[in-house]
């Protein structure tokens, strides 16, 4: 059997924190494991390059997105580096390959039927004269009245949003309050693959962290809704389609396809991990990044009716706080990776310590004094 080991790609918006690299040693570690097992194992990773923070971010610093995702990928490295993890395939999301990778997965979503084009509302900066995607909102979170909550996901609760759910929601280029005005994108239908998405996870769940089990199960309870695709953004994979040459796909879509694009960058027998039947996959994220490896990155696959291998063990965990504060590569939060490096301690203290203090059934904290 062939194995393939991924952990949920690192967004190059930042300096990854020592609660980024949770997911990452996790599995480091289990791929040393299986190594040792003489197991046939590919560990696969990169960075997650698009979306409304990395465009968002660019336009406050003044340089184009691509500068930005080089100058923070070549960062990503040297951490990565520093701490030893051992990749096989390591790559990037805005590269050529998964460009390529992602618009084929999407024409095949598109010839079985499995896409539709939507009109909706939308929220709209009248003072930058533009829609604002996901992340350009902030407001009051409808679910647990978190005054601070992004335009797609509450950071507290952790319940997936759309901006127009947000109370008193807010432009974060102008601080304006935004309008609605109707827009056109692309959904993926969910719920016409609900039942094949949740045979799938009924098949493989047995091995899976309770949370990972506990959130993938709230979703089918609710049942699954079409969801969109596509965004109002320059930075991103293009749709190859000439009525909509203006949108590019949703981060939470050609991230996760960025894990087959990966290995065939890196791999001339990429196939072979990706296709053929006698592989498992195994991946390690953060709890908040559960529904889109559960359900939305299997249901892509199984709507290309294509024979893609989809994932069979899941390892989330829990969050890894700062003393007594959340991490948080937005606010400045924590404990990141440069400030590791120049620490002068041996790399393995840290790997033992994030490993032995990881949050596996329930939050841990790192303080200054128990690391000590």
């Amino acid at each position: 059997m062939k194995r393939v080991v991924t952990a949920a790609l690192p967004y190059v918006n930042n300096t990854p924190h020592l609660g980024n690299l949770v997911q990452l040693l996790s599995a480091d570690v289990y791929t040393r494991f299986l190594r040792l097992q003489d197991e046939d194992v590919l560990f696969v990773n990169g960075t997650d390059e698009h979306g409304t923070t990395t465009e968002l971010l660019a336009r406050e610093k003044d340089v184009s997105p691509k500068e930005l995702v080089d100058y923070y990928y070549e960062r990503h490295r040297a951490i990565y580096n520093w701490f030893n993890l051992d990749f096989d395939c390591f790559g990037r999301t805005s590269s050529t390959e998964n460009i390529n990778r992602t618009q084929a997965i999407f024409n095949d979503l598109a010839d079985n039927d499995y896409v539709e084009t939507r009109t909706t509302t939308q929220l709209y900066d009248p003072d930058a004269e533009q829609f604002l995607p996901d992340r350009y909102v902030n407001g009051t979170c409808p679910e647990c009245d978190y005054d601070d909550a992004d335009g797609d996901q509450c950071e507290q609760c952790g319940s997936l949003l759309e901006p127009t759910e947000l109370i008193n929601p807010v432009s974060t280029i102008s601080d304006a309050e935004p309008v609605e005005r109707e827009t056109t994108h692309l959904y993926l239908q969910l719920d016409a693959l609900q039942d094949q998405v949740e045979a799938h996870f009924n098949d493989v769940n047995d091995d899976w962290s309770t949370n990972a089990k506990e959130t993938t199960k709230a979703w089918f309870d609710e049942g699954l809704e079409p969801r969109a695709i596509t965004r109002d953004l320059d930075w991103g994979v293009p749709v190859p389609q000439d009525d909509l040459e203006d949108k590019v796909f949703y981060v939470w879509f050609d991230a996760p396809i960025g894990y087959i694009s990966i290995t065939e960058a890196n791999r001339d027998d990429w196939a072979a991990y990706w296709k053929d039947d006698d592989v498992h996959l195994t991946q390690f994220m953060g709890k908040d990044n559960i529904p889109f490896h559960s359900v939305m990155f299997p249901a892509t696959l199984l709507a290309t009716e294509d024979d893609w291998n989809l994932v069979n063990t899941i390892e989330s965990n829990e969050y890894l706080n700062y003393e007594d504060k959340k991490f948080s590569k937005s606010r400045g939060v924590g404990l990141f990776g440069d400030d590791i490096m120049e620490t002068g301690l041996p790399t393995d203290t840290w790997r033992y310590y994030v490993i032995r203090n990881r949050p596996a059934k329930s939050d841990t904290t790192f303080t200054w004094d128990d690391f000590q």
